[in-house]
């Protein structure tokens, strides 16, 4: 959005300490104003939609969490593989 080609008019907006945080790092990132992030929040914002993660952060979410289910369940595997052997074998008991 070109800023020039609208009239902009200056509202005050109260925001958490997080999510100007997140203004700051996302201006920075795409090389523009906090002010511009915000009307492009406002312009991609569809009310009655439901607004969720982007698909991609969800599946990545979703494989981390797998990859730490996987880590616990080796882990406890090889536990109980430990702990059989030493019951299985009672002079070591």
């Amino acid at each position: 959005m070109a800023v020039a080609s609208k009239n902009l008019i200056r509202k005050q907006i109260l925001v958490s300490a997080d999510q100007v945080k997140k203004i700051t790092t996302l201006a920075k990132h795409e090389g523009t104003s906090q002010a511009e992030i915000v009307r492009l929040a406002i312009d991609a914002f569809e009310p009655g939609k439901t607004h969720t993660a982007d698909e991609g952060e969800l599946l990545a979410l979703v494989a981390e969490r797998l990859k730490e289910a996987i880590g616990s369940t080796q882990a406890a595997a090889t536990t109980v593989t430990k702990t059989l052997k030493k019951l299985s074998n009672p002079q070591h008991g």
